[in-house]
């Protein structure tokens, strides 16, 4: 067990380094994220009657967007290198290495999102007390999105024009997602029960935990015999 935890370790400490060496597939989610929040009052009208009753939907979409950035070159790096081959046959199992991957890829594109979102909020007259909904179903969501995006990623690795299948593949099972975080907030703002909205989200993270890196690590065997 501690041979095993050591290795998880290991994985966990190279992707960190390769995600810190390679700034611009973590850096891009964030700057698109803020500019889109940031130049969307200068499309519509910087007015407060205008954006307030939108504010939680752009941002949502903002982040879905953005959380798809980068989500294609998620396992490219390690399967042109032959890495991937190597852990396929290694001691540690592909479901880890995946879980692994999609967390850390989370960590740097995925939580400064979150972080984010209260400050950006302010360019679109979010209303104070729904901030904290916001940030609340934005650490369920985004999670989310990571993992749906690693199996488009995972599935597409060896295909041409992986972008626009992985759109097509990612979207619509992203839907569910910004439906029950908007009605979170929308509850929230009405006076309505709120929590189940939250629930659900936190039911999907522990769902997309247990079973995306299945999916994930099979897809992955694909993209290596297939190499």
């Amino acid at each position: 067990m501690r041979d095993f935890l050591h290795v998880l370790w290991a994985v966990a400490r190279r992707e960190c380094v390769l995600t810190v060496r390679a700034p611009t597939q973590w850096l891009h989610p964030v700057v698109f994220f803020t500019m889109v929040i940031v130049l969307f009052p200068l499309g519509i009208s910087p007015n407060q009657a205008a954006l307030s009753p939108i504010a939680v939907g752009v941002i949502w979409i903002a982040a879905l967007l953005a959380s798809m950035l980068g989500s294609e070159r998620l396992f490219e790096a390690d399967h042109q290198s032959g890495a991937l081959e190597q852990m396929a046959l290694s001691s540690v199992s592909l479901y880890w290495v995946a879980l692994i991957k999609v967390f850390v890829h989370w960590l740097f594109a995925g939580l400064p999102l979150v972080l984010l979102a209260p400050l950006l909020s302010l360019f679109l007259f979010l209303p104070m007390n729904e901030v904290w909904v916001v940030v609340l179903s934005l650490l369920l969501g985004t999670p989310v999105l990571a993992f749906v995006n690693a199996i488009g990623a995972a599935i597409t690795l060896s295909t041409r024009g992986g972008s626009v299948l992985l759109l097509l593949i990612c979207l619509p099972l992203q839907i569910p997602i910004i439906i029950f975080a908007t009605g979170a907030v929308k509850a929230f703002s009405e006076g309505l029960p709120y929590e189940g909205y939250l629930a659900v989200l936190a039911a999907l993270l522990s769902l997309s935990v247990v079973l995306s890196p299945v999916a994930i690590a099979a897809a992955l065997q694909v993209g290596v015999q297939n190499r």
